[in-house]
């Protein structure tokens, strides 16, 4: 039999559980690479988006993260063409692409965007060093999740600029999004994730079937990238892939005290599991759900 580590739950870092203004949604009309419905949203819902995620720009030292990564990361690398990469998906709208992380390089900017998110805001007198050792660490843990394990898989999803044949950008500068989009699986008697059960000393994982999940985390756009819907065709993105995958349900968990991101989540489809909101009173967090 299997033995399980099961995973905290995780959920959007925001400073002070939420933001200045709610914008309205953005969506820039957009169109599928293969054989996926065109997202596009109507003119009210145009102007509220990036209310979400707001981090600051990507401010990395070459030399200093290449030490910390102990990798040969490039940190002048230009942005690969995307013709040139192999990936299964991607998604573009407007001057944008939404896919899976491919180098290196990409996984440590997405890595950076999630340190930058969870220390903003703090004016803790070590905080550089906390940003790149949590940077550094999330970065590995990134390319460990990739590997399926135990029918648990998880991508990194990022949101890229389009290459500009009269722009050369590193691939530093083109990363403009990114979350985490993992396969689960409910365990033996679970009804939605994390639920508390008795279950057997010994049990085993459903890997196929009603039983897997699509479970989205870690999902921030930088402030310099706000308000141009790339939080929303993101999430458009990943619920697609669900879907492509023949899963019908993808979760996320949210802050209780995060109003503003609950309603980005409403506005894609996302409930609150009301049979799990009694289990996570300490951690003050709601489970949502999104039919696919």
């Amino acid at each position: 039999m299997l033995t399980v580590s099961l995973h905290k739950p995780e959920f959007l870092s925001f400073s002070h559980y939420g933001f200045r203004d709610l914008h309205k949604f953005s969506r820039i009309p957009s169109s599928w690479t293969i054989a996926m419905s065109n997202y596009s949203g109507s003119s009210e819902t145009r102007k509220k988006e990036e209310l979400s995620i707001q981090v600051p720009p990507t401010s990395i030292s070459s030399s200093e993260t290449q030490r910390l990564a102990g990798t040969d990361l490039r940190f002048d690398r230009l942005q690969v063409p995307e013709k040139e990469l192999m990936h299964d998906r991607k998604f573009e709208f407007g001057q944008f692409v939404a896919r899976e992380a491919v180098i290196d390089e990409e996984y440590w900017t997405a890595a950076w965007l999630r340190a930058e998110s969870h220390w903003e805001g703090r004016n803790d007198r070590y905080v550089d060093n906390h940003k790149r050792k949590f940077a550094e660490q999330e970065f590995h843990a990134m390319k460990r999740r990739r590997t399926s394990l135990h029918g648990q898989k998880c991508r990194c999803i990022i949101m890229v600029r389009k290459e500009d044949k009269h722009v050369k950008r590193t691939v530093l500068k083109g990363v403009v999004g990114t979350l985490d989009l993992s396969v689960r699986c409910l365990l033996h008697g679970e009804t939605f994730p994390g639920e508390r059960v008795k279950a057997p000393l010994f049990c085993s994982i459903h890997g196929t079937g009603p039983n897997r999940y699509g479970y989205v985390a870690n999902l921030c756009v930088p402030k310099s990238a706000r308000r141009q819907g790339i939080a929303t065709n993101m999430l458009h993105f990943a619920i697609e892939l669900v879907k492509s995958n023949g899963i019908e349900h993808a979760y996320v968990h949210v802050h209780r005290n995060n109003t503003p991101a609950q309603k980005l989540y409403e506005k894609m489809g996302f409930e609150i599991v009301e049979a799990a909101s009694s289990q996570l009173v300490e951690e003050q967090t709601y489970l949502l759900c999104c039919k696919a």
